[in-house]
């Protein structure tokens, strides 16, 4: 799915982009995935991990991405840099197809700039362009308050928690709640 490019002005007055992504950024995703990573304890990969996206991995999904009627993959970029990314993917299965979830992150130079509320006003406008899709779900890690008050911003309710679902290089496990937004 493409979605037109939305031009917006970051709290700081830089002028930023979402737009679907295109092989052009491609190195900079690969950027993104890595800095991210190591950036904090509540991204669900380490920056060792991002070893396996590839080139020509990224180049395949965006083409998969580009013709899919169920996945929405946007970029924010900011000064020619991917800032982050976020998706909406609505379940392809008969018994869920009403359920989309989402997946949003930033690189933290990037972060109480704005980009993350412009996004999920990208995201939830997809979601409710689906007909068959009534609610949004997605996931977050105890301790990123941060993220939940921007979840809880956008009208996401926290609904159940998963405990222990992450556990730390250094052993600490950590929750993850799991929120709702109905459309």
């Amino acid at each position: 799915m493409v979605i037109e490019e939305k031009w917006f002005t970051l709290k700081d007055g830089r002028e930023a982009v979402i737009r679907s992504p295109r092989e052009e950024d491609i190195d900079g995703l690969l950027d993104y995935l890595r800095i991210s990573a190591g950036e904090t304890e509540f991204i669900l990969r380490y920056p060792e991990e991002c070893g396996k996206y590839t080139y020509e991995g990224e180049k395949k999904l965006i083409e998969e991405w580009t013709v899919s009627e169920d996945i929405c993959m946007l970029v924010c970029v900011v000064d020619g840099k991917v800032a982050g990314n976020c998706e909406v993917r609505r379940s392809k299965n008969l018994k869920t197809k009403h359920r989309a979830s989402i997946g949003i992150a930033l690189i933290s130079e990037f972060w109480n700039l704005g980009i993350g509320t412009q996004m999920f006003e990208e995201l939830i406008k997809v979601a409710k362009g689906w007909d068959d899709v009534i609610q949004m779900e997605l996931e977050f890690v105890e301790g990123n308050s941060r993220a939940r008050a921007l979840y809880e911003k956008m009208g996401f309710r926290i609904v159940a928690v998963h405990p222990n679902a992450i556990k730390t290089k250094s052993g600490k496990l950590l929750n993850e709640y799991l929120m709702v937004k109905e459309l």
